[in-house]
């Protein structure tokens, strides 16, 4: 283990030296120099220091509090030497998180004993470390394992959704790939970004529970028909509702929310502005235009440029200006997207993930 000895005086760091000599499993690295001790420390990695508290340069509660700030040091134990009757010194001290103390003139065995107490204590303090190194480790590969499982359960969700609507999977992969492009364009994390993309195929999930003959039905609906076709999201929300993971936590506020307008006329709640979620503001947008640019047995595709109008003029009104702003600015790479990802994509396998 490593022990810095710093003293201004050349003969005290000596006589540390001497009274620890033969001390097992110990390297001993020697300065003079407060200032050349700090810069070794910020590369090398000390299991305890012995300094003493009276140098011209820096004194030792400079030194301390300096070193503390160093990244990985707050812990390292540390002994300071100061003359006995200094005790206003020691309370300071040891405010400022030293470790322990030594009183000068410095006894070998008292040395060598608190030398001895500090580097066991160090030393499960580095065991301390590596279980916890190990804890997270084992942490990470079971939070890996449960968004697998989760990005599983949503790619069947899907597909369970794609058996009893007209929306294909090249539809959904297209409109989480737009989402993802708003996601990131509006500066949210890689993490954020990835969530709205893998949770975004299940915003209609809520339709597997609305009959046949509303959901299937080629004319307008009616009133009533319109009444039940709307409890979707509730329904969706609702069966998304007892996961725990943030990608499951955000599928059923997507599910829930997606329909609601930036004026508050959408529904289930009539909720506006920026008390729609984020991510739900942000797939009404990918929706919107995918359904407008793709086409069902009752319509024809429209151009991306009339789509893009669509959204242009529906900002502020039917969708976040903010989100609408963002997708617009980017109609290369929307166009990019629309031409690679075409409905011909319908296995389940090929959704995001």
């Amino acid at each position: 283990m490593n022990i810095l000895l710093l003293d201004d005086d050349p003969t005290n760091v000596a006589l540390l030296a001497h009274l620890l000599d033969g001390v097992p499993n110990v390297v001993l690295t020697e300065f003079t120099d407060p200032m050349r001790a700090l810069e070794w420390c910020r590369t090398e990695q000390p299991d305890l220091l012995l300094i003493d508290y009276m140098m011209p340069q820096m004194d030792g509660l400079q030194f301390l509090s300096l070193f503390r700030q160093l990244p990985g040091q707050a812990t390292t134990p540390l002994i300071m030497i100061t003359a006995a009757a200094e005790t206003a010194l020691r309370n300071s001290a040891l405010q400022m998180s030293a470790t322990d103390f030594l009183a000068k003139p410095v006894n070998r065995a008292e040395l060598r004993a608190r030398v001895g107490n500090m580097l066991a204590l160090r030393k499960n303090q580095l065991e301390l470390i590596a279980q916890a190194e190990v804890l997270a480790e084992q942490v990470k590969n079971a939070s890996k394992e449960i968004e697998r499982r989760d990005l599983e359960s949503i790619r069947y969700l899907s597909l369970a959704a794609q058996c009893r609507d007209e929306e294909t999977g090249g539809h959904l992969l297209r409109m989480a790939t737009y989402a993802h492009l708003i996601a990131t364009e509006l500066g949210l994390s890689e993490e954020e970004c990835a969530i709205v993309r893998d949770a975004a195929p299940l915003h209609d999930i809520g339709k597997v529970g609305i009959p046949d003959r509303i959901l299937l039905k080629r004319g307008r609906l009616d009133d009533d028909e319109m009444a039940i076709m709307r409890t979707h999201p509730a329904l969706g929300a609702a069966i998304l509702s007892g996961g725990t993971s943030p990608l499951l936590r955000a599928a059923a506020s997507i599910a829930l929310s997606h329909h609601e307008r930036y004026d508050g006329s959408g529904y289930p709640s009539g909720t506006r502005g920026e008390d729609i979620p984020l991510y739900a503001r942000i797939i009404s947008v990918a929706d919107v235009f995918d359904a407008l640019t793709t086409a069902r047995p009752y319509k024809q595709a429209w151009e991306l440029e009339r789509a893009m109008l669509f959204l242009q003029e529906g900002a502020g009104s039917h969708f976040d200006p903010l989100c609408v702003e963002v997708f617009l600015k980017n109609r290369e790479s929307v166009g990019q997207i629309c031409q690679r990802l075409r409905d011909e994509i319908t296995a389940v396998d090929e959704l995001p993930h």
